[in-house]
C-alpha cells in the first residue's frame, strides 16, 4: 500500500471513530491535520528571511527528524500487514509405500489449509496499526516543532551576541578616545595618572570580552550547524532583531489552541485509540479461529491381478476433499493477560494525555507570566533607561570639556550607558526567545491567534 493510501485510510478512520471531535476539527480539516504542518506554518510566518531560510534547512536536513520520518514511514506499513489473512499452508506428501484403496494405490497427496481469524479481529488489528501511524506522525511533528524552537532560540542568541559584539567594539573605541584625552590632560599637568590606568584596564577587559564573545558565538553556530547537519565552520547569517509589538496574552485562549493543535495531544489521543482497538482484538482471542482446507490425493490405476481381471468402477479416480476445523481457546490465563495488557496500555496512554496537558499548562503558565515582564523591561530600557544613561553621559562629557568633571566621572557615565545597552539587548533577545517558545507551545504562529506580529 502506498503511503498516500495509508494516510487516506487514516483520515477515514479519524472521521469514523470521532477523533475529529476530540481534536476540535472538521472533517474537511482532518487530512491537513494528519499531515501535521504546524512547524512549517510557524516557519512560513517568520518575516526575517535569513531566519526562515535557516529553519527551512534545519527541517530538511536535521538527522533526528530524518530518522523519525523513516520510522513513521515504517509504522505506516504495518496496516497492510496486520489486515491480511495469515499465509495459507500447503503440504505435499509422496507415499513411498502407497496405501491401497479400492480404486487403486494412492501415490501422493496435496493439502492446502487457511486459518481465518474470528470475525472483526483483523479489523481491530488494522485500526490499531493505523492509529500507530497517526501517533508516529504526530510524534514526528512534535519533534519538528521542538527542533524549530531550539534553532530559533539559538538564532536569537546569535542576534544578541552580534549586538553585544558591536556594542563592545564601539565601547573599545570610546575608551581609546577617553584614554587619549586623559593622557593629553596628564601630559599637560592638569589630570592625574590614575584615570589613565583605569581606562587602560577597562580597554584590556573589553578585549578579553571580545575573545569570550567569539568563543560563545562559535558554540552557538556549532549547535545550529549540528541541527542542520552542516560542517561546524559553516557561517550562519543573522539579521538584526527588530522591535516587537506587544501581544495580548490570554492563558485560556492559548490553552484551548494548544490542546487543539499540539502534536503531543494528537499522539496521546491516537495511542488511546490504538490501545482500545488492541483491547477489542484481545477479546476476540476468546473466540476460536476457523481453519478451512482442501485435500487432493493422486491415485493410480490398479495393476494387481484382481484389478486387471476385474477393474473397479472409477479405477484410478483421484481424491478431492474439504476440511474444516477451529482452534480451541483453552488457556484462559494467557487470554486474560492479553486483555489486561491492552487495558493497562490504554490506561498508560490516557495518563500520557494527562501528562501532555499538564506540560502544556506548565509551559503556558511560565510564558504568560514571564512575557509581560520582558515586554515591560524592554519598554523600560528602550524608552527610559537608555535615554537617561545617554543624557547622563552627555552631561559628563560637557562637564569634562568644561573642566568641572574628571576622567573617572566620564568613565563611570560611559560604563552605565554601556551596561544599560547590553542589558537592553539581552532582554530583547529573551523576549524573542519567549515568543518563539510560545509559538512552539501553541503549535502555530501567533499571527493566527492575535493578528500579525512583527518579527
Amino acid at each position: 500500500m502506498k503511503r498516500t493510501d495509508v494516510i487516506s485510510k487514516v483520515c477515514t478512520v479519524l472521521v469514523i471513530t470521532g477523533i475529529v471531535s476530540v481534536a476540535g476539527l472538521t472533517a474537511a480539516e482532518t487530512k491537513e491535520t494528519v499531515g501535521f504542518t504546524a512547524a512549517d506554518d510557524i516557519v512560513a510566518s517568520i518575516a526575517d528571511i535569513k531566519q526562515r531560510l535557516l529553519l527551512e534547512e534545519v527541517l530538511q536536513r536535521n538527522p533526528r527528524l530524518a530518522r523519525l520520518e523513516a520510522e513513521a514511514a515504517a509504522v505506516e506499513q504495518r496496516g497492510p500487514q496486520v489486515k491480511a489473512l495469515p499465509n495459507p499452508t500447503a503440504t505435499f506428501t509422496w507415499f513411498v509405500l502407497s496405501p491401497e484403496t479400492r480404486v487403486g494405490p494412492q501415490r501422493a497427496a496435496v493439502n492446502l489449509t487457511q486459518q481465518l481469524p474470528w470475525f472483526g479481529t483483523l479489523k481491530h488489528d488494522e485500526q490499531a496499526a493505523l492509529w500507530d501511524a497517526v501517533a508516529s506522525r504526530a510524534a514526528l511533528e512534535a519533534a519538528r516543532i521542538s527542533v524549530v524552537t531550539e534553532a530559533r532560540a539559538d538564532y536569537h542568541e546569535l542576534q544578541f551576541l552580534d549586538v553585544e559584539g558591536r556594542l563592545v567594539g564601539e565601547d573599545r573605541g570610546t575608551l581609546e578616545h577617553y584614554s587619549e584625552l586623559a593622557l593629553a590632560r596628564y601630559a599637560s599637568g592638569v589630570g592625574l595618572n590614575q584615570p589613565v590606568i583605569k581606562i587602560q584596564a577597562e580597554i584590556t577587559r573589553t578585549e578579553a570580552r571580545l575573545l569570550s564573545l567569539s568563543a560563545r558565538r562559535a558554540a552557538v553556530v556549532a549547535r545550529l550547524n549540528a541541527l542542520r547537519d552542516r560542517p561546524q565552520a559553516t557561517p550562519v547569517l543573522v539579521a538584526e532583531s527588530g522591535r516587537r509589538q506587544p501581544v495580548a496574552l490570554d492563558f485560556e485562549e492559548f490553552r484551548i489552541r494548544a490542546l487543539d493543535t499540539r502534536p503531543e495531544i494528537a499522539t496521546a489521543n491516537a495511542m488511546v485509540e490504538a490501545a482500545g482497538s488492541r483491547v477489542e482484538s484481545s477479546k476476540k482471542a476468546y473466540s476460536p479461529n476457523v481453519v478451512v482446507g482442501l485435500n487432493y490425493g493422486y491415485v493410480s490405476r490398479r495393476h494387481d491381478a484382481a484389478g486387471r481381471l476385474n477393474p473397479p468402477e472409477d479405477n484410478g479416480q483421484d481424491i478431492l476433499g474439504l476440511t474444516g476445523g477451529f482452534s480451541v481457546p483453552l488457556w484462559r490465563t494467557s487470554l486474560e493477560a492479553g486483555v489486561e495488557e491492552g487495558v493497562q496500555s490504554r490506561l498508560a496512554a490516557e495518563e500520557g494525555r494527562r501528562e501532555a496537558t499538564a506540560a502544556i499548562d506548565g509551559e503556558l503558565g511560565d510564558l504568560v507570566h514571564r512575557l509581560p515582564l520582558l515586554i515591560e523591561q524592554t519598554q523600560l530600557y528602550d524608552d527610559v533607561l537608555i535615554v537617561q544613561a545617554s543624557q547622563s553621559l552627555h552631561s559628563a562629557e560637557s562637564a569634562y570639556a568644561a573642566g568641572t568633571a574628571g576622567a573617572l566621572d566620564l568613565l563611570d557615565a560611559e560604563r552605565v550607558l554601556f551596561q544599560v545597552r547590553i542589558a537592553a539587548g539581552r532582554v530583547r533577545s529573551d523576549l524573542d526567545v519567549a515568543y518563539a517558545r510560545l509559538e512552539g507551545v501553541i503549535a502555530g504562529p501567533l499571527a493566527t491567534v492575535h493578528g500579525e506580529v512583527d518579527r
